[in-house]
């Protein structure tokens, strides 16, 4: 049996997104059919769209989505039809040496859908992070599920699958920002917002915001940042270490993704501090810093993969701080938008107008 539902695709590189009817095959071993509820529209599924990804089109876009599970397909065990779930781009394999050493947030096998959602006329598609939710139902690995409390917002959690776990995930997974911390995050997106609340979670002393969007400055304070610094008029290094007592801060999350503010992190921080990577760079970018500073100042040099995540162990755990009122996961959710304003949510990201725009299904 097959499904044929609305979906968003993008047809070919830099061209406008349409609303198109795709098939969605029943499960087979290993698989989930997921009614889609909320799908947030993120940077990547812009990438997409861009061709900065690859040149495999047509992509069915969207990733960060929650939904329920409708049907599985053979074998599967950890989630049943009826279960509200989050979708992740993670789902661990078990096997590989990451997960065999223990450390299944790196792991180098993730599962996908073995079938595949093609267009009417049989043209596969491909799902953009092996998910493609902007679409009334998709079809995931099963591994791709991680089941959490109903009563949580589908608009809210759904922001989990990708840019708030991320920039959570750097703070607490891969920068491990402790009590008493002081933070610097720069670049205050999504991403960027998405640390600092998590670095007031973790029980940060400073949380230090930098960006130079006034309006992005106003969301990280709301989020729980204690200093903000507009560096489009400050020099942030100056900023943050005259903020830390002249030392630096403990821990400098970069959200942006380029080589200008990552030198700023790398010299932003204390000594034997660390610098975590969450901004994506483009392939042409290149970094120079000198080798005796990099060895002189100590500490660590992080990449965050997604947050450095476990999608079973992260997702249940952020949804109940999110319940108990101590995450403030709704104030990502900037609008909630049809299935058919993915375009204009894309152009309004440009502008730098909303944290998250949400598809509601």
């Amino acid at each position: 049996m097959t499904h044929q539902v609305r979906a968003v695709v993008a047809r070919g590189k830099g061209a406008p997104v349409s609303l198109e009817t795709i098939v969605v095959p029943d499960p087979g071993p290993g698989e989930a059919l997921v009614k889609v509820e909320a799908c947030g529209v993120c940077h990547t599924d812009l990438h997409y769209r861009e061709g900065g990804i690859n040149d495999d089109f047509p992509f069915l876009l969207g990733h960060e989505a929650a939904g329920v599970v409708e049907s599985v397909g053979e074998g599967v065990t950890d989630v049943a039809p009826g279960d509200f779930v989050i979708l992740n781009w993670r789902a661990v394999c078990g096997q590989c040496r990451a997960c065999l050493r223990g450390r299944p947030w790196y792991c180098f096998s993730t599962h996908n859908a073995k079938q595949k959602m093609t267009l009417t006329d049989g043209t596969e598609l491909s799902p953009a992070l092996g998910i493609g939710a902007f679409a009334e139902k998709t079809l995931v690995a099963a591994g791709q599920c991680t089941k959490v409390d109903r009563t949580a917002s589908a608009a809210a959690a759904g922001l989990l699958g990708c840019g708030v776990m991320a920039g959570i995930g750097a703070a607490i997974n891969t920068g491990k920002v402790g009590r008493g911390d002081s933070v610097a995050v720069i670049g205050c997106g999504g991403v960027g917002a998405a640390a600092i609340a998590g670095s007031n979670l973790a029980g940060a002393a400073k949380v230090i915001a930098v960006d130079i969007d006034d309006r992005k400055l106003d969301t990280a304070r709301k989020l729980g940042a204690t200093h903000t610094v507009n560096s489009k008029d400050t020099d942030a290094v100056e900023a943050i270490r005259e903020l830390t007592g002249g030392f630096g801060a403990d821990v400098v999350i970069e959200a942006v993704g380029r080589p200008e503010t990552y030198k700023q992190a790398f010299y932003a921080r204390d000594l034997a501090g660390t610098v975590v990577l969450v901004g994506v760079p483009t392939p042409e970018m290149k970094l120079e810093l000198p080798l005796l500073d990099v060895f002189g100042r100590g500490g660590a040099l992080k990449s965050s993969w997604y947050g450095d995540c476990l999608p079973s162990r992260d997702f249940p755990m952020l949804i109940d701080l999110y319940l108990q009122g101590r995450l403030d996961l709704d104030a990502f959710v900037t609008e909630t938008i049809a299935l058919d304003e993915v375009e204009k949510a894309f152009e309004r990201m440009h502008h730098g107008d909303v944290l998250r725009s949400v598809v509601l299904l």
